[in-house]
């Protein structure tokens, strides 16, 4: 199946991704930084390069992109029609590679949080924000 776009359409769309500093991202770091919790952002020192980084309770955010990081069951989650044998081996080396920063954090005791794309919507953020503050004082990972 051909692409619905131009190689230069489908090559602009493509750049205009971002992989730090997103919608998502920022949303949970206003609402952070509005309850008092003071981070640090995509430390590379630390596997996998979290989104966001809680010092003081030792605590690594990321804040996933359903496509992306093939968020199963997710209608944000769906397998592209053209090069579709390259877009499942690129989603899933992301999903093997989170897999890995997230062993290597645990093994130094850090506290994994991962917030869904998808969770971030009008219809659950206020309910996924308090969750995400519970957790993070908690010291239970969801």
């Amino acid at each position: 199946m051909a692409d619905v776009h131009s190689k230069e359409t489908r090559s602009y769309n493509m750049s205009r991704i971002r992989g730090k500093h997103t919608k998502p991202e920022i949303l949970v770091r206003k609402f952070l930084f509005s309850r008092g919790f003071r981070f640090r952002l995509h430390v590379k020192d630390l596997p996998g390069k979290p989104d966001i980084v809680l010092p003081r309770y030792k605590t690594a955010i990321f804040i996933h992109g359903c496509f992306w990081h093939g968020h199963e069951g997710c209608r944000y989650y769906t397998i592209p029609k053209t090069r579709t044998a390259w877009w499942v081996d690129k989603i899933s080396r992301n999903t093997v590679n989170d897999m890995k920063a997230a062993a290597a954090l645990t093994e130094k005791d850090w506290k994994i949080l991962i917030i869904w794309e998808c969770g971030l919507k009008k219809q659950t953020l206020t309910e996924n924000l308090k969750q995400l503050e519970h957790d993070i004082l908690s010291g239970h990972a969801p």
